[in-house]
């Protein structure tokens, strides 16, 4: 039912989880199996894992649509494969909150992904991962 309702606000400027830490307003380009594509001001395209997110409000002031209607993002049939597609790349993880995180896209499987950052290799469970950023 919460993927129907996303689904009818594509093409829309929505805001999500309104007034929290991580709330974004932003154009929503597309709504997939577990996740959903947003094209903010501030952070271009972020991927959201939709079991993270809280509340879904419509929104048409504030937001400046200067993009083209055929803007390009990546696509896939849900969120492991999406990242799957994106091995040995550079992502942003949960880039809104404390448990930020950006690397090299080592590995992915159900459970977990592996990033490496300078010298660090850093395991993080899926089941926390919110938000994603390419490049």
């Amino acid at each position: 039912m919460f993927l129907d309702l996303l689904r009818s606000f594509v093409g829309k400027v929505i805001n999500i989880d309104r007034g929290g830490r991580g709330s974004k307003v932003g154009k929503l380009l597309d709504v997939y199996n577990d996740y959903f594509v947003l094209l903010t001001e501030e952070d271009g395209v972020v991927y959201y894992n939709t079991q993270h997110i809280k509340s879904v409000t419509e929104n048409t002031k504030g937001f400046k649509n200067e993009f083209t209607e055929d803007f390009e993002y990546k696509k896939a049939n849900n969120l492991l494969s999406l990242l799957e597609n994106q091995k040995l790349q550079w992502i942003k993880i949960n880039h809104d909150g404390p448990e930020k995180i950006e690397g090299i896209l080592f590995d992915i499987n159900d459970d977990m992904m592996t990033l490496i950052f300078n010298d660090e290799i850093v395991r993080i469970s899926m089941f926390h991962l919110r938000t994603i950023r390419m490049g």
